[in-house]
């Protein structure tokens, strides 16, 4: 019997990790989600035997290496990393806090560097495995009004991300990023707006869930650098 793929994904318990999750564990890999809170609506995917839920809060200093520790009980490595766990402030700049900056920094940029780090000696040993950043399109914008230190942890995830798919690619370690529109998950939280519920007006959590199997199923050899997912109409409601 084939031994499945293990996949450690961040932000699982909510919007596009959740999403993320449910469709990986559909397609037969081993999930280790990390989240702080599993909520209900996530039991379905918690009583997969395939899914091992992983209570961690990303802001603590030594959350990588509790991780790590996790992931590796069963003596087995990682073959993905999806970095997706994320969180946005809103407002002008002078308006957000110092604590709201050094949590986006935190986990926007600084986790998956040392997620990344932390893995990426093991699959360049076996001269194969993933990393798929879920950044988002405010990465490519030339302005974030009102997201400006959002959308400037974002394009360093981007740049990031391009600089690690330099380095990995000889090594046989594929390194890929999402670049999401809005997508209707708990994101806006923070925000004065949320995604307009129209069809056609947002994105859906398994719609991007659906870009991760997509470069997962890549054959091998071939990349799929970036990946940029809009829905057709950009508007957004007003709480």
């Amino acid at each position: 019997m084939e031994v499945p793929k293990k996949v450690l994904l961040t932000g699982a318990s909510s919007g596009i990790g959740r999403a993320a999750a449910q469709r990986l564990l559909e397609e037969g890999f081993e999930v280790y989600g990390v989240g702080r809170n599993f909520r209900e609506d996530s039991l379905e995917i918690r009583s997969n035997p395939l899914f091992h839920a992983i209570g961690c809060d990303l802001l603590e200093e030594n959350a990588g290496e509790k991780i790590k520790k996790e992931v590796l009980a069963d003596g087995r490595d990682i073959d993905v990393l999806i970095n997706n766990a994320g969180t946005a402030y809103y407002g002008l700049h002078e308006n957000i806090r110092p604590e709201e900056i050094h949590e986006m920094v935190r986990l926007n940029l600084e986790v998956p560097m040392l997620l990344s780090r932390l893995f990426l000696p093991s699959m360049k040993k076996r001269k194969k495995g993933d990393i798929i950043q879920i950044a988002s399109v405010t990465a490519i914008s030339s302005e974030n009004p009102h997201g400006a230190a959002y959308g400037a942890t974002k394009a360093g995830l981007l740049s990031f991300s391009r600089s690690l798919f330099s380095e990995c690619r000889k090594c046989g370690v594929r390194v890929s990023t999402i670049l999401p529109d809005m997508t209707d998950t708990d994101l806006y939280r923070n925000a004065d707006f949320t995604a307009d519920p129209e069809a056609g007006a947002h994105l859906d959590p398994d719609e991007v869930a659906d870009c991760i199997c997509y470069l997962l199923k890549q054959p091998e050899g071939r990349v799929v650098q970036e990946l940029l997912i809009r829905p057709q109409f950009h508007r957004i409601r007003r709480k």
